[in-house]
């Protein structure tokens, strides 16, 4: 199980926008959200590159902090 902290999400929207972001990247399975967190956490199939991720989560508008 990979963890990202997401900087950024104030609402169930910005959960909404932050599972459907990750769960449309192939490979990525299992995404879970957690507002009070600022996190998402997810199963990987296969190593997924972590630059794609954080260009999904920065098009559905939030950022990847590292």
């Amino acid at each position: 199980m990979t963890t990202i902290k997401i900087k950024g999400m104030s609402c169930q929207h910005c959960v909404m926008a932050v599972t459907k972001a990750l769960g449309a990247i192939e490979d990525v399975k299992d995404v879970h959200v957690d507002l009070q967190k600022g996190e998402a956490t997810f199963t990987e199939a296969k190593p997924v590159d972590r630059k794609q991720i954080s260009e999904s989560i920065k098009k559905a508008g939030f950022e990847v902090v590292d």
